[in-house]
């Protein structure tokens, strides 16, 4: 009677093989506990920073790929880029680490209506952005935050996953200068002419209502 023996890895052994696919560096640290791990991001700063410029260019060019092939499953823009939020389709926001864009939230005192505006410094030195065009009033400012700052904190609302960039790499640099340094990857494709009809831009800065 034959019996035939197969060696099958013990567990711990296959997930140290997986481990092993996903280690970008190793070094030696003097400390234990949290002081050591704190050590080793430091020692891995660079080789950190490669892996993310080399995963920013990827995810640039999958963006630039939907683009150059029209597929309609792209946006770019403040403007446009909201109203996809707003409908779901982002699957996958992508913004520059540096762009200065404020969310203003302002109340028209005499209609009782919340105005949004998102403003570049530039354009918040324009006085009448921040005027009722119908009355010559001005408008109540209730909050100014930062769009960087509040797409940290809302964009688990929109159903998307946040991305942030920098103009660096050839690619990212490209995103920043030609597309405003904010787009997205959408989950289907969409017809973002059919917002132009209802386009109340004016210099830049989006209108909208507080529950946006």
């Amino acid at each position: 009677m034959h019996a035939r023996l197969t060696s099958v890895p013990h567990p711990t052994v296959r997930f140290v093989h997986r481990l092993q696919a996903v280690i970008v560096n190793i070094c030696d640290v003097s400390y234990g506990g949290e002081n050591g791990f704190n050590q080793a991001i430091e020692l891995s700063t660079d080789i950190l920073a490669n892996v993310k410029f080399i995963q920013e260019k990827k995810l640039i060019a999958k963006y630039f790929d939907e683009i150059s092939q029209d597929t309609g499953k792209f946006c770019f823009g403040v403007e446009d880029t909201l109203q996809c939020l707003d409908m779901g389709a982002v699957e996958t926001l992508i913004v520059w680490e540096n762009l200065e864009m404020n969310r203003h939230v302002l109340l028209n005192t005499a209609s009782n209506e919340t105005l949004i505006k998102y403003l570049n410094p530039e354009q918040e030195k324009d006085t009448s952005h921040f005027v009722d065009k119908d009355t010559g009033m001005d408008l109540e400012a209730q909050e100014k935050v930062s769009l960087l700052e509040w797409f940290a904190n809302e964009y688990k609302r929109f159903g998307c996953q946040l991305e942030f960039v920098t103009n660096k790499s050839q690619e990212g640099s490209q995103f920043c200068r030609g597309f405003g340094g904010i787009g997205g990857i959408l989950r289907y494709q969409v017809d973002l002419r059919q917002f132009e009809a209802d386009d109340d831009v004016d210099g830049g800065s989006l209108y909208g209502s507080e529950d946006d």
